[in-house]
């Protein structure tokens, strides 16, 4: 008899599918020591998220946990991350997300950090811009917000919260921290991470090409704006 306050069996095929994604993610190097976190909803009340602290190349399904949407643990002593809230926030914002990736690789940290002043990122005329859903064509631009890093999640979370209502998002960066991406499932999820991770990489690139006196492609030259 199941008493937890939570489908079992489907935390279960949950568990799996975050743990097999936290071990490729790990593999590439995107969650250096024991940094990022993974999420999949589990209904209208609980999600499953991996439990704070642990090495993401060596999770087991033992080291996902379930919280509710306030963030608070449900059915064990365990201890969710600090940024529980940043991943309940989008599942209370957005019905059909069901996954939420927060990763911390190279690149995603490094434009972060160099983009901070600006505010965000424009991704601009990139082939690969398709790759994020609903999106249709390569002759738009994103821009993908870059929020000043902050331990107070509440403080955090309410400007997130107005970022989603202000147009098409699929991800943002912290500042010096790294990427918080979701989509409907797994694969779409991890799609718009991958996509997010080539085109940052493709935008610092162009500014390590480029001399310092030249303007950067879409108008920006060494992170800001120019006139």
């Amino acid at each position: 008899m199941n008493l937890a306050p939570y489908d079992s069996r489907r935390l279960a095929e949950r568990a799996h599918e975050i743990v097999a994604a936290t071990r490729e993610l790990s593999a590439l190097g995107w969650t250096p020591a024991t940094s990022s976190n993974f999420s999949m909803r589990l209904d209208v009340r609980t999600v499953a998220i991996t439990v704070s602290g642990r090495d993401k190349g060596k999770l087991t399904e033992d080291d996902i946990m379930v919280v509710d949407w306030e963030g608070k643990a449900v059915g064990s002593d365990h201890r969710p991350s600090a940024e529980t809230l940043l991943h309940t926030q989008l599942y209370r914002r957005y019905p059909d997300v069901n996954v939420v990736l927060h990763t911390h690789s190279r690149t995603q940290t490094t434009a972060s950090r160099y983009f901070a002043s600006q505010g965000h990122v424009r991704l601009e005329g990139w082939e690969l811009l398709k790759a994020f859903a609903g999106n249709t064509t390569h002759e738009t631009a994103v821009d993908v917000p870059v929020l000043p890093n902050s331990q107070d999640m509440q403080v955090l979370a309410a400007k997130i919260e107005r970022l989603t209502y202000a147009g098409p998002l699929w991800g943002y960066l912290i500042d010096g921290h790294g990427l918080y991406t979701w989509g409907r499932d797994m694969p779409e999820a991890r799609r718009h991470l991958e996509a997010f991770e080539f085109l940052l990489d493709c935008e610092m690139q162009l500014r390590r090409l480029q001399p310092l006196d030249a303007p950067a492609a879409n108008g920006h030259a060494n992170g800001k704006r120019s006139a």
